[in-house]
């Protein structure tokens, strides 16, 4: 006669695989404990009665393989999708970043500070003629460059005659066609001169001159240097500014007009007022 005790273990792994198929694994653990358990059981107990044998062992039974099913993995933990997997790490380079431009390595350098005097070595020469006064003062501008012109070479230029050089826009022209890079503008004063227009004066002259250039000037009327000299030249005259003090504010003149009095200083203003109705280069 078959033993009761097999049958109902059959049963009970035949439940468990249709109940709790999640943890097969663990009930086949179980599977081996209990029947060596049971195999104990049936030697050891064979006073014991053949109902009571098999109660015991299947009581036994259900509690070993509860106590696999609460130590198994399987049955403490839930399902859980897989976590998602990371993507791996690309040893190739990420591209540079365009370096941006550094305003200090882009920007055009700063102009130096220029002085606050300044005048140039040039070389004098007193006009030749009564009307060479626009030659002269041309020749006596160019000299402070280093450019050596006689008056009635730069006279051919400039269009001069016995009515003398027509205005500044000559003088502009023939200093540019002298000089490397044609630096000088022609400024035409219209009527009395603005405020503006003397602090144009004032900063193409500290310019010119920090540049080592002369400044020619198309004048007429009177005018008083800071010494108290009086200069008169009511038919017009040329003069050239070859240096300057105080920033600006005064200004030196190279006077072609007179060998005996051939350089003074002018305020800036008061040339502004003696260039009135006519125009300078620089």
């Amino acid at each position: 006669m078959e033993d009761p005790v097999k049958h109902t273990l059959q049963r009970q792994l035949r439940r468990m695989a249709t109940e709790r198929p999640y943890q097969i694994i663990a009930a086949s653990t179980a599977a081996l404990v209990i029947a060596a358990t049971t195999g104990t059981l049936l030697t050891t107990a064979d006073d014991a009665p053949a109902g009571q044998r098999t109660a015991t062992t299947v009581a036994e039974m259900r509690s070993d393989v509860a106590a696999a099913n609460d130590a198994s993995p399987l049955a403490s933990a839930a399902p859980t999708s897989a976590a998602p997997t990371a993507a791996p790490a690309t040893s190739a380079a990420a591209p540079a970043a365009k370096a941006s431009s550094n305003p200090d390595l882009t920007r055009k350098p700063e102009r130096p500070k220029p002085p606050a005097t300044k005048v140039l070595d040039y070389e004098y020469e007193a006009q030749n003629t009564y009307y060479n006064c626009g030659p002269a003062a041309t020749r006596n501008a160019l000299s402070a460059t280093g450019i050596d012109r006689t008056q009635e070479e730069l006279g051919a230029e400039l269009g001069t005659t016995e009515m003398g050089t027509n205005s500044a826009e000559d003088t502009t022209r023939v200093l540019n066609a002298e000089v490397k890079g044609s630096p000088y503008r022609t400024r035409m004063f219209v009527g009395a001169p603005s405020r503006a227009q003397m602090d144009r004066l004032q900063a193409d002259v500290v310019k010119a001159i920090t540049d080592g250039r002369g400044v020619v000037a198309n004048v007429v009327g009177d005018a008083t240097d800071t010494d108290g000299g009086g200069h008169s030249y009511g038919g017009g005259h040329y003069i050239a500014v070859v240096g300057y003090k105080d920033n600006g504010r005064t200004v030196r003149i190279a006077d072609s007009a007179n060998p005996a009095d051939p350089s003074y200083w002018i305020t800036t203003i008061d040339l502004a007022n003696w260039i009135a109705s006519r125009g300078y280069s620089a």
